[in-house]
């Protein structure tokens, strides 16, 4: 059975546009009817559906793709691909979390300093690297009128 790109956007809840977004990236296909209107394969609502899920956990377009590309365009994916899938991306979502969770922990040390050149700011001047060449909070201030 294959259904407009307007029936696919409400079923699945997201605009046309982003249909056709996805389509771009090569993360959904569809063909076109005698009448030249687009046509999807019903089975494009589960694509959807692990699109917009994968996006909620932070993966990007492109790893989200990457896992797509292996599963078939025209029907859905039996539980084993889907299975398979979701395996792929604990790597990738474990690596995210650690960063994120390290992320976390340093941020308090640098909340309100400013300085931007502290020997320990891993996160907007690891080693130090602008506090060779500026002092203080001097790259966020306004720059001197002579």
């Amino acid at each position: 059975m294959d259904i407009g790109v307007g029936e696919v956007a409400k079923r699945a809840g997201v605009k046309v546009s982003a249909l056709h977004f996805y389509e771009q990236k090569g993360l959904i296909s569809s063909w076109r009817n005698q009448g030249n209107q687009r046509r999807y394969h019903r089975s494009v609502l589960r694509r959807v559906a692990v699109i917009k899920a994968a996006q909620q956990v932070g993966l990007s377009l492109e790893e989200i793709a990457q896992a797509l590309a292996h599963l078939p365009k025209h029907r859905a994916p039996n539980k084993a691909q889907w299975e398979e899938m979701a395996t792929s991306w604990h790597a990738l979502l474990d690596d995210k979390i650690q960063r994120l969770q390290s992320l976390q922990n340093d941020l308090g040390g640098c909340i309100g300093c400013g300085c931007l050149s502290l020997d320990n700011c891993a996160l907007r001047n690891p080693q130090d690297v602008i506090g060779e060449e500026h002092q203080g909070s001097n790259l966020l201030a306004e720059p001197e009128i002579e």
